[in-house]
């Protein structure tokens, strides 16, 4: 067993990283503020330039505050659904939690006709995204976990996932094919993802949902590690199967649901870190793999929204693209080098 002093490295690197990430992300943008000014604004320091003060501090440290929360749940999920089913092509959305979301954003936008009440009201259009999204999310997650009690075996219910998230998307394709042009757009708009319209309150909900989803992780640690090598192996242990299973499927609901439901169905981040994380740390426990993939998860989506904020530029990329076009090569590059995957 590795001593802990052993990954202290790693973990030094990774909140290095992160710090400096953070702090690019708030000085890079359509205008690039100074360094110093970045940190100044950050300490609470006034700033004479009182523009750069508000574009600061109620505006980038609030979406950098949203791509920590998004990279560190989605990324912590992943890992859960990758040990749960012991499949390292799973990702936070097998269960159609996400396809749940999108559903329900799609009936708010492209179902005009039977939210026609709320859509009249453009000020609360956002909130009313959030809530719909939340509620497609949190009624596929209370199938899914009803389906759970009854299922004992775990790749049955995954497949069962997978059939919830094909039935939600045939849902969602039947909506885009009657919707008008508007209608369409502005849900492709959504389905592109984004960390930046996220208000105070909205980021206090998303970290409480975050945070009780980690908390639930963490509680499920012992039964992770017995996972790995087999559900007999777990069950030797004492670990109630049933029990664990519902745990780690709630915890995947709160972190991916509340990401889908606040940020959009941002790809990639959930099914790549849990493994670039188990490459660097060259370990599959838990108990050092849980904050690794959080800290991981943080730092490359707050890269991936450095640069789709195209510094110098008013322009801002897609979040979903560029989590992929950045991501998917360095993942492919860690399993060429290695020659082997940590699972």
């Amino acid at each position: 067993m590795e001593k802990p002093s052993t990954y202290l490295n790693p973990f030094l690197i990774l909140l290095f990283s992160l710090g400096v990430c953070f702090i690019l992300n708030l000085s890079l943008g359509s205008i690039n503020i100074p360094f110093l000014d970045t940190l100044r604004a950050i300490f609470g320091g006034k700033l004479e330039d009182t523009s750069l003060e508000y574009i600061i501090r109620s505006y980038r440290i609030p979406k950098a505050v949203t791509a920590i929360l998004t990279g560190g749940g989605l990324a912590l999920s992943g890992l859960l659904m990758q040990t749960l089913f012991r499949n390292p092509l799973a990702g936070p959305f097998v269960l159609g939690i996400s396809s749940g979301a999108s559903l329900g954003a799609a009936l708010l936008i492209m179902g005009a006709s039977l939210f026609s009440g709320v859509m009249a009201f453009g000020f609360i259009n956002d909130i009313a995204l959030v809530i719909a999204s939340s509620m497609g999310s949190f009624l596929v997650l209370l199938a899914v976990l009803g389906i759970a009690i009854k299922v004992k075996d775990t790749m049955a219910l995954l497949i069962i996932g997978l059939m919830f998230g094909s039935i939600t998307a045939a849902v969602v394709s039947l909506l885009s094919y009657f919707a008008d042009a508007e209608e369409l757009q502005q849900f492709i708009y959504w389905s592109f993802g984004s960390v930046g319209n996220l208000s105070w309150n909205q980021l206090l909900i998303l970290f409480i949902s975050i945070a009780i989803g980690v908390v639930l992780s963490i509680f499920s640690i012992k039964p992770l590690n017995g996972y790995l090598l087999g559900e007999n192996y777990a069950q030797s242990l004492g670990i109630n199967l049933k029990k664990s299973r519902y745990i780690i499927i709630m915890a995947t609901g709160l972190l991916a649901g509340g990401v889908t439901a606040f940020a959009g169905p941002i790809a990639f981040i959930g099914l790549a870190v849990p493994h670039l994380a188990r490459q660097l740390f060259n370990t599959t426990d838990h108990k050092i793999l849980m904050p690794a993939v959080l800290i991981y998860g943080a730092i490359l989506m707050l890269l991936c929204d450095t640069v789709a904020q195209l510094p110098g530029s008013a322009h801002i990329l897609p979040i979903n693209a560029i989590t992929s076009i950045l991501g998917a090569p360095v993942v492919i590059w860690l399993l060429v080098r290695k020659k082997k995957m940590v699972f």
